[in-house]
């Protein structure tokens, strides 16, 4: 789909975020609409077509999880990216169960944002993603030991290296060793991805995992 074919909405109370963003996606030859709140986006979501929505995770009016939420009972859910500060790791977990296509953690660089309004262009397409179906993640996941199976659960559920480490009785060095090793057996780009994979293979989060022998 080419990027001037459909409209990249961009929600965020923050004007200069807003202003800054839309010259960037623009400057790449898509088309931008800006919203000030997410309650004034969501009035004129439902007229809207061949869109997908750019939105900050904590806003004033209504968060971002919220807001999806909303679209969905509208039936005007799009594919949507969420950006969220370093600390928000769990509420990005919640955005993407609520129908968020990605999430981005500032700061970011100008490519990754870019990327990812690329690629929900492809998710506008409805194109069965043979790489990202449950059969395939579930032979990824097959892959992973019972130690990577607890780091990924912790990771899943938002917890921090530290917090894993604990629940897990290892160190955080571990954990880092670990989640780099889940991240190439389940050929995860980022973050992001690897929790979409995981909701899709409808891996349980684990709060805290229960302690067991040091490996």
């Amino acid at each position: 789909m080419e990027s001037g074919s459909y409209t990249v909405h961009i929600v965020d109370d923050e004007e200069a975020v807003r202003k800054s963003l839309a010259f960037l996606l623009t400057m790449c030859g898509f088309t931008v609409r800006v919203h000030a709140s997410a309650t004034s986006f969501l009035t004129i979501a439902p007229t809207l077509e061949k869109g997908c929505l750019v939105t900050d995770l904590r806003m004033p009016d209504m968060n971002g999880v919220e807001l999806l939420r909303r679209l969905d009972e509208a039936q005007a859910l799009m594919p949507a990216i969420v950006v969220t500060g370093h600390g928000d790791v769990p509420m990005a977990v919640e955005a993407m169960k609520a129908g968020a296509l990605d999430f981005i953690e500032k700061p970011f660089e100008d490519e990754v944002l870019v990327a990812a309004v690329r690629k929900a262009a492809v998710e506008l397409l409805a194109r069965p993603d043979k790489a990202h179906s449950v059969p395939a993640i579930h032979a990824r996941l097959d892959q992973l030991t019972d130690r990577e199976r607890q780091v990924l659960s912790g990771v899943v559920a938002g917890l921090p290296n530290k917090t894993i480490a604990f629940d897990l009785d290892i160190s955080p060095r571990t954990v880092e060793v670990h989640r780099a090793n889940i991240m190439s057996k389940m050929q995860a780009g980022s973050l992001a991805e690897l929790v979409r994979m995981a909701l899709l293979a409808e891996l349980e989060p684990q709060g805290a995992a229960t302690r067991s022998p040091r490996i």
